[in-house]
């Protein structure tokens, strides 16, 4: 009975972190395309980039920051005695960011 308490509680946390934290999803002011870029990679995201357009990454604005999500998957505790406890580890942060890259 033990174990089915830790294994669901262990659940209810990995489907809590699904959610991305707020204030991810966003191009901060005065911020180029490559700093909003590479500050979602720090902050550990896949980014996807969809563009429009053909001028260098240095030229575009970034127009949405869209879908943060976040894939667990719960998995023993390794080393020592473990009893069946699961802890919910990220496996994948894909997010998506697009572009308009036209010369204007």
């Amino acid at each position: 009975m033990r174990t089915t308490w830790i294994i669901a509680g262990a659940a209810a946390i990995a489907c809590a972190t699904m959610a991305a934290p707020a204030g991810v999803a966003s191009a901060e002011d005065g911020e180029s395309a490559q700093e909003v870029i590479t500050r979602l990679q720090d902050r550990g995201y896949n980014v996807t980039i969809d563009k429009i357009g053909t001028a260098p990454l240095s030229e575009c604005v970034v127009t949405s920051v869209r879908n943060p999500q976040q894939f667990t998957q719960l998995m023993p505790l390794l080393g020592g005695r473990n009893d069946g406890v699961l802890f919910p580890v990220t496996i994948s942060q894909p997010i998506s960011v697009s572009l308009d890259c036209r010369r204007h």
